[in-house]
């Protein structure tokens, strides 16, 4: 089993409320789940209104193809927040399960 997981970090520089930064990150943890089936969510800063931090994470029986699923989510993400919100930082961690 092979696990691919994206954490990538947002500036929001337009957004004033939070219920302006709630839009944008809710609308792109709903887009990841739903178009690419990924695990996604927020997963930190939620005290501050122009960042955010985002997860997903991608499960497969081999590293190839989690690889491009989690590529193709990054791909995703960055067209989604084109006008919205800048990636600031990405860390992207794989790991790898043997069974014997």
């Amino acid at each position: 089993m092979v696990t691919v997981s994206v954490h990538l970090t947002l500036h929001l520089p337009g957004v004033r409320s939070l219920k302006e930064k709630r839009a944008i990150v809710r609308s792109l943890v709903s887009r990841l789940r739903g178009r690419l089936d990924v695990s996604a969510a927020e997963v930190g800063v939620q005290d501050k209104l122009q960042r955010a931090e985002i997860g997903f994470a991608v499960v497969s029986g081999d590293l190839a193809t989690a690889r491009g699923l989690a590529d193709e989510a990054q791909r995703f993400a960055d067209h989604e927040l084109i006008g919205r919100a800048e990636i600031i930082n990405r860390v992207v961690d794989e790991s790898i399960l043997r069974q014997d």
